[in-house]
């Protein structure tokens, strides 16, 4: 008889595994993280219930889901911050804010930058280099929208007069302060105590100067200007969250050249201003509120004195600034 009989009936093997479940994990005894910095997919949390720093990586399960600087996480597994742990973050909480950007005004691709951040301080130098009022109009649109609060903070004052630079915002009622290197910066560490504040502003203008005077020992790289473009040289490399000494904490950025804004749509902007939004409740549908609108509520406003003439242009410029158009300002 053949060793194999053609007739003999052999049954595949069963699979051995286990049968899928709905239920899952809870993480009940997961921790809560601040996520400070990220490098190369490890990500550095402050876990404030422990006063210790945790090193982690993503689980899995949440997929292509981001983790950016600011963010609530809940931590499992190794949270205790020794040497050679591995924590894993299983979950993000919900944000209360968040600062976006896209690489130019055409791109649907939206970037976040900072998440849970109470405050966007945008410094600027009144000098070497000067002051982009484009940018800083633009750093303006992207904290209304995000629902911070803007603080500009002027450097290098001993080198000219800021005035002329205030003058351009003060319609858009923001607050600001004023520093120079070796200079008193207690007005400003006010202004950072108690918040979650972000630092934006192009090379050069002295913002990880001012960060190392804020948190001493933080020894941030500084750069200088380049004589023949009038640029700095990017000196922070990676957004990082330092906690201030008389509380707070505040995010060093590296240097920003171009901050777009395709992700802000004009009926968010307007509604940053509420004295304004007011007024609109009689444009035209689809008014973009803008100077070329022949119908838009906001010029009968300005026509009969409710609002003020500067404060509309300001917005207006602000505007143009989100589209793309970014009218010169005097």
């Amino acid at each position: 008889m053949s060793r194999y009989d053609e007739e003999a009936k052999y049954d595949r093997p069963k699979r051995r595994t286990r049968p899928r479940t709905k239920d899952r994990p809870t993480y009940d005894d997961a921790v809560t993280g601040f996520v400070i910095t990220r490098d190369r997919g490890r990500y550095t949390c402050w876990v404030g219930e422990k006063d210790r720093v945790v090193t982690a990586m993503k689980a899995r399960q949440l997929g292509r889901k981001g983790v950016i600087v600011g963010d609530l996480v809940k931590l499992d597994g190794d949270a205790s911050g020794d040497e050679g742990t591995l924590a894993r973050i299983v979950e993000v909480l919900p944000r209360k804010t968040l600062l976006r950007r896209s690489a130019d005004d055409d791109d649907p691709v939206e970037r976040p930058l900072v998440a849970n951040a109470d405050q966007l301080v945008i410094v600027v130098s009144v000098a070497n280099p000067e002051p982009r009022t484009r940018l800083i109009d633009r750093f303006l649109v992207a904290a209304y929208d995000a629902g911070m609060r803007p603080l500009l903070c002027l450097t290098k004052t001993d080198l000219a007069d800021p005035d002329g630079l205030l003058s351009i915002y003060r319609p858009l009622g923001v607050e600001s302060v004023a520093t120079h290197q070796g200079g008193d910066l207690s007005e400003l560490a006010e202004q950072l105590r108690g918040r979650t504040s972000m630092m934006v502003g192009h090379s050069g203008v002295g913002k990880s100067t001012l960060v190392n005077a804020l948190v001493p020992g933080t020894n941030r790289a500084i750069g200088v200007v380049n004589d023949n473009t009038g640029r700095g040289r990017h000196t922070s490399t990676s957004a990082l969250l330092l906690r201030l000494p008389d509380g707070g904490w505040i995010v060093d950025t590296p240097g920003i050249r171009s901050f777009g804004l395709a992700h802000v749509q004009p009926d968010q902007l307007i509604n940053a201003f509420g004295d304004l939004a007011d007024e609109t409740r009689d444009c035209p549908r689809g008014c973009t509120h803008s100077e070329t609108e022949p119908s838009c509520a906001l010029d009968t406003a300005v026509a009969e004195g409710r609002v003020d003439a500067e404060r509309v242009a300001s917005f207006r410029r602000l505007l143009a600034s989100r589209e793309g158009r970014d009218l010169e300002t005097t």
